[in-house]
């Protein structure tokens, strides 16, 4: 890959580690904060929801800005925020500074995911996705295992100084690699071209997809610690470790996928999706034994990360030419609505449901709806296919 690719993975490394890293400190913020860990996990909603308003948003203001440009820009709203939330005093500082940081979140992936595949050539476009994507992998694999190691070791506020930190790194390694002037060479659709794109019925059942679809995982993965500690009984220290196979899983899983969607698209969305779907429903038997629990941890995060790339650049296929950059961004949006529904889900079935164990099954019929949304988009390709002919 060039290297302008591996820049936008520091980048994404930075922006991943903040969003997971409140999942390995989330008993800790909930005591320090005095609130439930159903309503911490909401500061995981208020992130996820964030990114849906920002995506849009930041994507149209900036459209007519060198994409260099704006990726530096969103790196620095993403530092700033996270020192805020290092600084918060209470719940509500710091949910507000969780939302702005977040703010950055869905156009810089809206952006980078054009700006990667514009920097290769089309049969490696889902590879090139799935470069960028694979600094998330990696803040799954590192970034959330020694946040929540800081976290327990010196507090959870260090943790967040210690993201923004990684996001000035993340600016410098940018501003150093990026190449001046890219993607600003192509010709500048207008506001209405672009908005008009959305109302494609593919574009709007690729969206949905991926809002169903990641909803499974997050109805999980948002409360993993308490599932590890209280269900499977992992102590807080052997969290973090069973955390990096999660993230081990993440990587494999994340290459896998954009390999299988260069290949094959079609089935690549409709297989990564069924094979997330089968691991959902065995974890709901796994979380009760350890060994089994790490095992489908890996595997959960195998197969969570290996529908990103499929489904990315399928959103971008629909598309077309005219209005990816802003269908990109809202493909992310769509990512992290999924986030906040699968966290705003497993928090109800925590609150008023049958509690911890019941997460897994709350997941998979989320993902078991977009399967479906999955397959019959596909049906409709079908179909104009055979229609054309």
């Amino acid at each position: 890959m060039p290297i302008a690719v591996l820049a936008l993975t520091a980048g994404a490394f930075g922006i991943g580690t903040t969003e997971f890293i409140i999942m390995g400190l989330l008993m800790q913020v909930a005591g320090d904060m005095h609130v439930s860990v159903p309503a911490a996990g909401l500061l995981i909603s208020g992130y996820a929801l964030g990114v849906f308003a920002g995506a849009p948003i930041l994507t149209l203001a900036t459209r007519r800005l060198p994409r260099k440009r704006v990726l530096l820009g969103l790196m620095g709203i993403f530092t700033l925020g996270n020192a805020a939330c290092a600084l918060a005093p209470d719940y509500a500082t710091l949910m507000a500074a969780r939302v702005l940081t977040s703010l950055a979140h869905g156009a810089f992936f809206g952006v980078g995911s054009v700006v990667a595949a514009s920097l290769v050539s089309s049969d490696r476009r889902a590879s090139a996705i799935a470069t960028m994507f694979a600094g998330l992998t990696v803040a799954t694999l590192v970034g959330v295992p020694f946040g929540a190691w800081i976290g327990l070791s010196f507090g959870w506020r260090a943790a967040f100084w210690t993201v923004a930190g990684v996001g000035l790194v993340a600016m410098a390694v940018l501003a150093r690699f990026v190449p001046q002037a890219v993607g600003d060479d192509a010709p500048l659709v207008s506001l209405r071209e672009e908005v008009a794109v959305l109302l494609r019925p593919q574009v709007q059942l690729s969206l949905l997809m991926t809002v169903l679809g990641f909803a499974g995982v997050f109805a999980v993965f948002t409360y993993i610690q308490p599932i590890l500690a209280q269900v499977t009984g992992f102590s807080p220290a052997a969290v973090a470790a069973v955390l990096l196979v999660f993230g081990a899983g993440f990587s494999v899983g994340n290459l896998a996928g954009g390999r299988f969607a260069d290949r094959n698209l079609g089935l690549a969305l409709s297989g990564t999706l069924a094979a997330l779907l089968v691991v959902l429903l065995g974890l709901a038997f796994a979380i009760h034994g350890k060994v089994p629990a790490v095992v489908f941890a890996g595997l959960l995060g195998a197969t969570a990360f290996a529908t990103v790339a499929p489904l990315q650049l399928r959103v971008l296929e629909a598309a077309g030419a005219a209005g990816q950059t802003l269908a990109s961004s809202l493909n992310i949006a769509a990512f992290n609505l999924g986030n906040a529904l699968g966290a705003w889900a497993g928090g109800e079935a925590i609150a008023h449901g049958p509690g911890l164990t019941s997460l897994p099954l709350v997941g998979a019929a989320l993902t078991a709806a977009g399967l479906a949304v999955a397959l019959a988009s596909q049906r409709r390709d079908r179909r104009a296919a055979a229609c054309a002919a």
